[in-house]
């Protein structure tokens, strides 16, 4: 008898049931695309930030003291330097696959000289630096895996006239654009240089605009540099772009000891992507180095982060909020109309409590057929959504269904709650009387 009753009602106001559904659909597509994108945007935009640098530097630990102490330059500690057959080891930490990319940089000082001949004599001799990279080196990595690393996804932002260079071309260089004008280099002239080491002579391949000091440098392979400085298999430091977590108390806690930490604090902290846990993992692998976050670009991540979260979560709030308001309306107005029907069965002796269970159950119906439409369309404008920002799928996650059916229910009880306290008032005498 119950259902029997609660069926002809859905069927009886076919119209105002299909726009309370119609709301609840709304209210839980937009929740089920925020939320989707919410628990999804953490590696987008961190993917999206590793596009415009590193976030952690590695440098020898003599370097690393004295540039953080006394800021000292140019002296035989200071040119401390690390092992470039040591560096493929990066990619064997346990958070191997969260670094995107990392390059080697070694710099040295040069004498350039338009022309292939050079000659430390020359009156047209400019001094330069000369900074040896890689740029999409492949590596074969100590576990038997194959990775590439270098400048040419870390620096993706670089306008390049002319192309890029490949880690083998040593007769070939980057000019930066500044000093291709001050000495008058066009694409395809030779300059020579003139080191420590010896002298070499290239080829201009291309030409850099930046904002940075790349703009007055000459960028050559790895191999190039080095036996321009006197140098062999050494470099200065290495940029490492990796996928993080934003740092929290703990993380903060580890950065500043980790030797404070409990146990289980330990475990968390290695066991999850701070920036300073696989910093920590990179001097485990790399012989006296010392690895540390970049704190402007982690942070900036994790301010990013948090805002981008908190504007979909106040989206999904008032989103659903206007659904309760609507539904609170429409039953509302639903009830006002079928009073007499209600008072009807009131006075033949149905208590207050089934007649809100028959509320109840009807907006129950109701609400589940607009959550699972809404939630069908929301996983919709969640691809939508991810395709357009950030040019790749949405993750489908479990617990998403889980909160927009609970917050489905709250929204479709929330909204019956007016007529509820309606229908407590009504008194069969005044209905039935047309009072």
């Amino acid at each position: 008898m119950f259902w029997r009753m609660v069926r002809g009602a859905l069927t009886r106001e076919r119209s105002k049931r299909a726009m309370i559904a119609a709301t609840t659909a709304l209210g839980a597509s937009v929740a089920t695309a925020m939320l989707g994108v919410m628990f999804d945007v953490g590696d987008k935009v961190n993917q999206e930030l590793k596009t415009y640098g590193a976030n952690i530097m590695v440098q020898a630990k003599g370097a690393a003291v004295l540039d953080e102490l006394y800021q000292v330059e140019g002296s035989p500690v200071a040119r401390a330097s690390l092992a470039e057959a040591d560096l493929p080891s990066i990619k064997t930490i346990f958070w191997a696959f969260n670094v995107l990319d990392f390059a080697p940089f070694l710099s040295a000082s040069a004498g350039l000289s338009a022309g292939d001949v050079p000659d430390a004599a020359r009156p047209d001799r400019e001094e330069v630096t000369v900074v040896g990279t890689w740029f999409a080196k492949p590596l074969d990595l100590p576990t038997g895996e194959h990775a590439v690393a270098g400048i040419l996804n870390l620096r993706s932002w670089w306008d390049v006239e002319g192309g890029w260079i490949a880690d083998g071309d040593e007769d070939l260089a980057l000019v930066g654009a500044d000093l291709a004008a001050e000495q008058s280099l066009g694409l395809g002239d030779s300059i020579a240089l003139s080191g420590a080491g010896g002298e070499v002579v290239v080829q201009v391949a291309g030409i850099v605009t930046t904002s940075g000091d790349e703009s007055s440098q000459v960028i050559v392979p790895m191999a190039t540099a080095q036996r321009l400085s006197g140098r062999p298999g050494e470099v200065d430091f290495v940029e490492v772009s990796a996928l993080t977590t934003p740092d929290n108390d703990l993380a903060r806690k580890a950065a500043r000891n980790p030797e404070s930490l409990t146990i289980s604090e330990w475990e968390t902290w290695y066991c999850t992507a701070y920036a300073s846990s696989i910093a920590y993992q990179i001097e485990e692998v790399i012989p006296e180095a010392v690895a540390k976050p970049v704190r402007q670009v982690t942070e900036s991540s994790g301010s990013i982060l948090a805002k981008t979260r908190l504007l979909m979560a106040m989206v999904t709030v008032l989103s659903l909020i206007a659904s309760a308001l609507a539904i609170a309306n429409l039953v509302t107005a639903s009830v006002i109309e079928r009073a007499p029907q209600i008072g009807l069965l009131k006075a033949v002796g149905a208590s207050d409590a089934s007649v809100v269970r028959l509320i109840l159950a009807e907006m129950a119906v109701v609400g589940l057929a607009g959550g699972l439409a809404g939630y069908g369309i929301g996983l919709g404008f969640a691809q939508i959504i991810g395709h357009t920002v950030f040019a790749s799928a949405i993750a489908v996650r479990p617990i998403v269904a889980l909160l927009v059916t609970l917050l489905v229910f709250l929204v479709v009880v929330g909204g019956s709650l007016p007529s509820i306290r309606l229908l407590l008032r009504l008194r069969p005498a005044d209905v039935l009387h047309g009072r």
